[in-house]
């Protein structure tokens, strides 16, 4: 295994949230995509979301990575009084992702099934039995960070 990072949701405020995490914790962000990034016929996004960020993340010290997305307003409001974190599983392949994914989402609820996305990633997402929420990914042009 690659790593495993916490990854938050928000409401149209991660640029914010980030901002504010890179005055605490400080270096640079090591990918910020915003939903416009990835706009396509497949993949169309309103006018109200296109700078929303679909991905930032801010490493943190040598292995540990921090991620986090605003949720688009089509999937609901993110209920910020509970946990809103996913773990995310970086792996290193293919079938490493298909494993852990399937592994892990047995018994559980899929929220977007594992395969090839927009951004150019091998992904899925779902909630797991217990309840906790999970993205695998395997991004073969991956530079280290997520």
């Amino acid at each position: 295994m690659k790593a495993i990072n916490p990854w938050i949701n928000f409401n149209g405020n991660a640029e914010e949230a980030f901002n504010f995490y890179k005055s605490v914790f400080g270096g640079e962000f090591a990918k910020v995509i915003r939903f416009k990034d990835i706009a396509s016929a497949e993949f169309p996004v309103s006018e109200n979301e296109a700078d929303k960020v679909m991905h930032i993340s801010l490493p943190i010290g040598k292995n540990n990575v921090l991620i986090a997305n605003d949720v688009p307003e089509i999937m609901g409001r993110t209920n910020e009084n509970e946990n809103r974190s996913k773990i995310a599983v970086s792996a290193e392949s293919r079938e490493e992702a298909d494993k852990v994914f399937d592994g892990l989402s047995a018994g559980g609820d899929v929220e977007g099934p594992i395969g090839d996305t927009p951004w150019g990633t091998y992904a899925g997402m779902f909630r797991d039995k217990y309840g906790i929420e999970w993205i695998v990914e395997f991004d073969p042009n991956d530079n280290g960070q997520i």
